[in-house]
């Protein structure tokens, strides 16, 4: 008994700052994520040949931006942007300077989703807006993005899912967050309650985010 009250003290003390620190990497970065990749998935999709803006150098130029950025392992990826972490945060490594590969890392997946979002939507509803009159902006805004954004918000929430696992791998190497825990106490320093422990809260999270998300989805639906 004694030694279990050890433990649970042991993680209490180790374990509410990392967790912060995953929570406030995910959070901002899936805010940053969405921001700039759902408008970047809207227009791929609809400057895609026959669609309602078609451009296809420029269908073709962002393509080609996805297809690479989402190459890229996130380790890989991490160290690469270093120096753009360095311009915009002022550092190479800890939680807040993580952000910025995450929010990179995450901006064309978000983009792909927000894509396949629009194009599932019924040629006939965009058709039937058309013949009324409505130009590309409102179409956009009063059609597209309300139809699609159920699916929409499914994606977010995968997006999310995939920021907390990319979140400890970022403690690897000096990210912060429960992947650090992980890393540094659980696995390095041979404490295995800790290394079990964090992949239980990491598993909490990621069941937390996907009943909120799947609520969200089902209640749009209605």
């Amino acid at each position: 008994m004694s030694e279990l009250f050890n433990i649970f003290n042991k993680l209490f003390q180790l374990m509410p700052k990392p967790f912060m620190e995953t929570i406030y990497m995910v959070l901002l970065s899936a805010i940053f994520s969405v921001t700039f990749g759902i408008p970047l998935g809207i227009v791929t999709a609809i400057s895609e040949e026959g669609h309602i803006w078609q451009h296809k150098k420029l269908n073709r130029i962002l393509n080609i931006l996805i297809n690479i950025t989402r190459s890229l392992p996130f380790i890989i990826l991490m160290i690469a942007v270093f120096p753009l972490s360095k311009l915009i945060v002022g550092k190479r490594i800890g939680t807040t300077a993580a952000i910025v590969p995450l929010t990179i890392a995450a901006i064309p997946f978000v983009a792909r989703l927000v894509e396949g979002s629009v194009k599932e939507l019924s040629w006939g509803i965009i058709e039937a807006a058309l013949s009324m009159g409505t130009n590309t902006r409102q179409l956009v805004f009063k059609v597209i993005i309300p139809e699609a954004f159920p699916s929409i918000i499914s994606g977010i929430t995968l997006t999310i899912i995939n920021l907390i696992s990319y979140s400890a791998m970022a403690g690897a190497i000096g990210g912060g967050g429960l992947g650090d825990l992980a890393i540094r106490f659980g696995y390095q320093g041979f404490q295995q309650d800790v290394l079990i422990a964090t992949v239980i809260v990491l598993v909490l999270i990621v069941q937390l985010v996907q009943y909120l998300g799947n609520t969200v989805y089902k209640n749009l639906l209605r």
